[in-house]
């Protein structure tokens, strides 16, 4: 080679130091940048000359020209990115369970000290005094001001547990809402990448950083799998379905009930017609995202993302004691949902207090009816019939199947004059059998919580014991939650050993770059020196 080729021999040398300087650089301006992919150099050879092919020498003769700057790469672990982002929508799940619960156990006020639990204590507290003495009115009157008090605070709690079904509901909306501008970005950055790689001269490594960093936070919200196409597009499917494809993203709509609960549905897949021009939805029947019939499993992967854990938490009704039904309904709607769960626990709690309370005082009217057809015992004078501490809000006498808790008031009647109960008898006796049958009610184990606890309880017993099965139920999903956060931690620093950014190792990699960029510059003042010396010496 002559010397003058030697010169672009050097030069080599010098550019492919100055990138990977340029390179190093980049790395360490980004080690603590989130999302950012270790940047990686990658050397090869320029073509040689070939000078002589010889057979009977053991090689070609040849002359290389130099060193070539062949790509900078990013530095991943395939198999570590899916293990990751499936155990983060696994987190993600448990963590936002976990959260439902502790919100619950709030509501009770149980980690404040004032439990609901002294609401169904001084009830029964009145109950006892009244079965001392029946016919004395300042325990009628603290019986009917208890009554009152339960159903207010029962009422109050309902409406706690309503209204974070709602935010749940605004927290699923805006996450849908997430997702479609996440689905929106990835889509359009593997264009953006298509156009700067079309020409295989430069790597758009930073919009890559930018789709991998959107694709693990889609990863916690739900169970996606995705795939690279031939041409380097990133194709994700959502829950089994179509979501990101190689240039566009499939839309997730969003259906709302009459309680105004959302729930998210493929657009591509909903039954539409045209109405006054406008594309209407007439049906999401099969383009549901979620399958919440199926049993929350890690085997099938339906624990997995923030979205469906909301979902489940929230149900999709305000649960009532009806729902407390044993059989698969229960076990596939309710009793997996977090908030409707302890809705139904609750309310049966309340309508079972309630009608208890009313059967009771109906009982002893009728009972002296059968002594004396005339009687007015327990008895509205004008109506005829008999007094109840508890009615539902309409202008008759409703149902047991209507005492739910957010439809009882309390009698007026009863409650501006207790006297009204007076528990005196036609005869003039005290009516102890109807305050111990009070008494009876609230003592009574007669009462299961839900379909699958089987022990009985009373009234006295059953708050506690629905509370202990909350505190359970918390107990078990925060060590789960945080068992897989360290399954997620260890994932990640797994990962991030293989795409992370040390800054040691890049201090390590610029001074070997800046050698190398050195020992080609000396190279080349080396050809320039024997150049000079042939000219200016031997050329005279």
């Amino acid at each position: 080679m002559s010397l003058m080729g030697s010169l672009y021999v050097g030069l080599s040398g010098l550019q492919m130091g100055q990138n990977a300087l340029n390179t190093t650089a980049h790395n360490m301006a980004n080690v603590d940048t989130v999302g950012y992919t270790r940047q990686q150099v990658q050397q090869g050879t320029r073509i040689y000359n070939t000078i002589s092919t010889s057979a009977s020498a053991v090689a070609y003769q040849q002359i290389g020209l130099g060193v070539n700057y062949s790509q900078v790469k990013q530095v991943r672990d395939v198999f570590l990115d899916k293990a990751y982002r499936r155990e983060s929508g696994r987190s993600g799940f448990y963590d936002t369970f976990a959260a439902a619960v502790e919100e619950v156990e709030d509501i009770f006020q149980e980690l404040q000290g004032e439990a609901f639990a002294k609401t169904i204590e001084n009830l029964w507290t009145s109950v006892q005094e009244l079965a001392k003495d029946p016919a004395n009115s300042v325990n009628q009157g603290v019986f009917v001001q208890r009554c009152n008090e339960f159903l207010t605070r029962s009422q109050a709690v309902y409406k706690s547990l309503s209204e974070y079904q709602d935010d749940l509901n605004d927290k699923i909306v805006k996450q849908v809402d997430t997702i479609n501008a996440y689905g929106d970005r990835i889509a359009q950055l593997n264009v953006e990448i298509q156009k700067i790689e079309a020409g295989q001269i430069e790597k758009a490594n930073d919009l890559r950083d930018e789709r991998n960093q959107l694709i693990d936070e889609l990863s916690t919200m739900a169970y996606i799998e995705c795939r690279t196409d031939v041409s380097g597009n990133i194709l994700i499917q959502l829950e089994g379905k179509d979501f990101v494809r190689a240039e566009s993203a499939n839309k997730i709509g969003l259906e709302y009930d009459e309680n105004g609960f959302a729930t998210p549905y493929w657009t591509q897949l909903a039954k539409t017609k045209m109405v006054n021009g406008v594309k209407t939805v007439t049906s999401t029947e099969g383009a549901k995202v979620f399958n919440m019939d199926r049993i929350i499993s890690s085997s099938a992967n339906t624990d997995i993302g923030s979205l469906k854990a909301m979902l489940y938490a929230r149900g999709d009704h305000r649960a009532t004691f009806r729902d407390l039904t044993a059989g698969s309904t229960y076990d596939r709607n309710i009793s997996q949902s977090v908030v409707m769960n302890v809705q139904a626990e609750f309310d049966n709690l309340v309508h079972l207090i309630t009608t208890g309370i009313n059967d009771i005082f109906a009982k002893a009217a009728e009972n002296a009816r059968k002594d004396n057809p005339d009687s007015n015992y327990m008895r509205d004078p004008v109506s005829g019939e008999p007094y109840t501490i508890f009615n539902v809000r309409s202008e008759v006498y409703g149902t047991d199947n209507d005492f739910t808790t957010q439809n009882i008031i309390i009698n007026g009647e009863i409650k501006q004059a207790p006297t009204l109960l007076g528990f005196k008898k036609d005869d003039g006796k005290v009516d102890q059998e109807t305050a111990d049958a009070l008494k009876e009610l609230f003592m009574s184990e007669d009462h299961n919580i839900n379909p699958n606890v089987k022990t009985k309880t009373n009234f006295i017993h059953y708050y506690d014991d629905m509370i202990s099965l909350v505190a359970n139920d918390g107990y078990v999903l925060r060590g789960i939650s945080e068992n897989q956060q360290i399954t997620v931690d260890n994932v990640a620093s797994a990962r991030e050993q293989i795409l992370g950014v040390s800054a040691d190792e890049e201090m390590s990699n610029m001074v070997m770059f800046q050698n190398a960029y050195n020992a080609a510059s000396r190279y080349i003042n080396a050809v320039s020196e024997m150049l000079e010396h042939l000219i200016g010496t031997l050329g005279r």
